[in-house]
């Protein structure tokens, strides 16, 4: 299992860097989990975007849904797709509103919302805290976290190895579950700590090591440093706390 990095910014893109993004492979299988601003450029320079096998939103903010559109786009419009798209609808594992909040963002005027059906395309599935599911060759589980809107981190699973993934999420029990024993956690780290910091919102520097040491995990890739962070300060947090901390960079690969 490998995991790529087609954007990593914050809550929206930074200079040169698209907002969140993933790619989760193994035996051919290709797992998008995230598609914020900028990542759906990304992921066609690396990959037919009609090989996607599933796609995955922890939850539904634009940095990590946006391009969802555009891809949209492309299944509905392309004029010489490689198959039948309404036969291979693409699988789409995301919050229980995401049928509607995402037609709502592809919908051409409000008049013609309520007539705007995306399940022509694609096969919308929710996330069910604790139910674990098979998607390809994987198999992932979801449980909420503490964010401002509905909100999951996911653990993936093959081959005896373990990805979990925290989404956009403060402090919250839930982490500890959903990292414990990783072989790599991928958790956000928004700013650096403070006191004064909003809580239900996003973890520090400091927190995500925290976690990390907690969990047991085998490594920890930094994400999701906001563009107006100091990004060398929210990585030496999570050293300070785990030192097996890398701060991830788009359009790098990972081993898991």
């Amino acid at each position: 299992m490998r995991l790529t990095v087609l954007g990593c910014s914050g809550s929206l893109p930074g200079p040169g860097t698209p907002a969140s993004g993933y790619l989760v492979e193994a035996d051919g299988f290709l797992l998008a989990l995230e598609l914020g601003n900028g990542t759906f450029a990304e992921l066609q320079a690396r990959h037919d975007p009609f090989g996607l096998g599933a796609l995955v939103f922890s939850h539904l903010h634009p940095d990590h849904c946006a391009d969802f559109t555009a891809l949209t786009v492309l299944r509905r419009k392309h004029p010489e797709p490689p198959y039948d798209m309404r036969e291979r609808r693409l699988p789409v594992f995301a919050p229980g509103n995401a049928p509607a909040r995402l037609a709502a963002a592809y919908a051409p005027s409000e008049a013609k919302l309520a007539k705007t059906d995306l399940s022509d395309v694609f096969a919308f599935h929710p996330l069910r805290p604790g139910v674990g599911v098979h998607i390809g060759p994987f198999e992932m589980w979801s449980l909420p976290v503490d964010h401002t809107t509905e909100a999951f981190g996911v653990r993936v699973r093959h081959g005896g190895r373990t990805l979990a993934y925290t989404g956009d999420t403060g402090p919250c029990p839930a982490l500890d579950e959903l990292a414990d024993g990783a072989d790599v956690l991928l958790s956000e780290a928004t700013w650096t700590h403070s006191p004064t910091r909003p809580g239900g919102m996003h973890l520090s520097g400091r927190q995500a090591g925290e976690l990390a040491r907690r969990a047991g995990v085998g490594r920890l890739l930094i994400t999701h440093v906001a563009p107006w962070s100091d990004r060398d300060a929210v990585l030496a947090e999570a050293c300070a706390e785990f030192p097996a901390t890398v701060l991830v960079e788009p359009g790098a690969t990972y081993p898991v």
